[in-house]
């Protein structure tokens, strides 16, 4: 008897062929947490800056600053030659400086003076430290005097010349003072304001002048 064949339909079925595999991309904590942190960074700034904002206009509001103010009332000037390249001089001034604050008190630690004469240095003097109440005036009294190498061109020459003539000369005066301010029991701050005065003074021993010097307001800036 003849073997028995199967029945086939004909299909063909191969090996089973799993399912593929899915991937998970899982985002990046190190990115994430660097976010964060710079978030929170730049949340930390904002806070810090509104907080001394509101502080600084708080006060602003309570003490009401307002600017020193540094006149030069006289100024006299015996000697003033220039010979050789060398500038012999003698300057006296008289610097009121005044605190108009009502809640405010200076402390000068140190006030750094210079005369300038065509923008060459010829001296550095330093006033002696001193505190200054509200509402306060203060005189102080620098002197100058000496001998100093200025090389003059041909243009600050003539304008030399010019101004011996007219016997009145044009010398700025620098102040550089060192201050700390007072706000109550608290002392805050090292601050170096810079002081510019462009004085007129007329030499006394010139035979050619008959103008006296005027008081001059000097700029002050932070």
């Amino acid at each position: 008897m003849a073997d028995k064949q199967p029945h086939l339909n004909g299909a063909f079925y191969g090996p089973s062929v799993p399912p593929p595999t899915k991937t998970y991309h899982r985002p990046g904590h190190g990115r994430g947490c660097a976010c964060c942190l710079l978030s929170t960074i730049i949340k930390l700034i904002i806070g810090i800056v509104v907080v001394v904002g509101i502080a600084v206009l708080i006060l602003w509001l309570v003490f009401r600053p307002n600017k020193l103010r540094f006149d030069v009332t006289s100024a006299e000037l015996t000697q003033f030659n220039f010979t050789g390249n060398q500038l012999r001089y003698n300057l006296a001034l008289n610097l009121t400086i005044r605190n108009p604050n009502k809640r405010i008190g200076v402390y000068y630690d140190a006030i750094e003076a210079s005369p300038f004469y065509k923008d060459q240095r010829l001296n550095t003097q330093w006033l002696p430290p001193f505190y200054q109440g509200h509402k306060t005036t203060t005189v102080v009294t620098p002197q100058f005097n000496g001998q100093q190498l200025v090389l003059l061109g041909a243009q600050e020459l003539t304008e030399f010349n010019a101004e011996k003539l007219a016997g009145v000369f044009n010398i700025d005066v620098k102040f550089r003072p060192r201050l700390r301010l007072k706000l109550g029991a608290v002392r805050i701050g090292k601050l170096k304001p810079k002081v510019h005065c462009e004085l007129k003074v007329p030499l006394e021993s010139s035979a050619t002048s008959f103008t006296f010097f005027q008081a001059t307001r000097c700029d002050f800036d932070f």
